[in-house]
């Protein structure tokens, strides 16, 4: 009778860590598949957003002076920027001049090119401005710019940016 309780007991264990096996494999499987759409998710989440498109840049240089002109990122990192100035009708229509850009690390972006701002009435400041940025969002870039003058030996001029694009992504 002893002989056949431990045998008993012996079958019953057997099935019972049998039955366990199966469930830690189950389990096992289970959150391995869960791991591997989390990590998916985060390598496409991860990707960098499309800067390909038109942006209105707000400038605020250091002094609060205030500038702004519309990016238009194409492809092969070239552009144009057009200066939004409504003092430039002195002049006649503003025309865009060429811009370039380049990605960096993560969502970091630079973009640059020269510009000619309106000084009074008459005077015209001609420069380059260079944009360090990164994507807040898709639709939103953030930064530090910089104006560096052509013409005489003053200092360039820095400053902040946000740039939104314009007409979604």
């Amino acid at each position: 009778m002893a002989d056949r309780i431990i045998k008993h007991c012996d079958l019953t264990c057997s099935l019972f860590w049998l039955r366990a096996s199966v469930v830690i494999r189950h389990s096992c499987f289970v959150i391995s598949s869960a791991l591997i759409l989390v990590l998916m998710s985060n390598v496409s989440s991860a990707q960098s957003p499309n800067l390909i498109g038109r942006w209105t840049v707000e400038i605020t240089f250091a002094n609060e002076d205030h500038r702004s002109l519309r990016f238009e990122a194409q492809g092969e990192g070239k552009g144009t920027f057009l200066l939004l100035d409504p003092k430039l009708n002195v002049w006649g229509d503003a025309r865009p001049s060429e811009a370039k850009w380049n990605r960096a690390e993560g969502n970091a972006i630079t973009f640059s090119g020269p510009v000619e701002f309106m000084l009074g009435n008459v005077g015209r400041d001609a420069g380059t401005l260079t944009f360090r940025g990164k994507f807040e969002t898709a639709d939103l870039i953030t930064g530090e710019v910089e104006f560096s003058p052509l013409v005489g030996e003053r200092p360039s001029k820095h400053g902040t940016f946000k740039a939104v694009r314009v007409g979604g992504g």
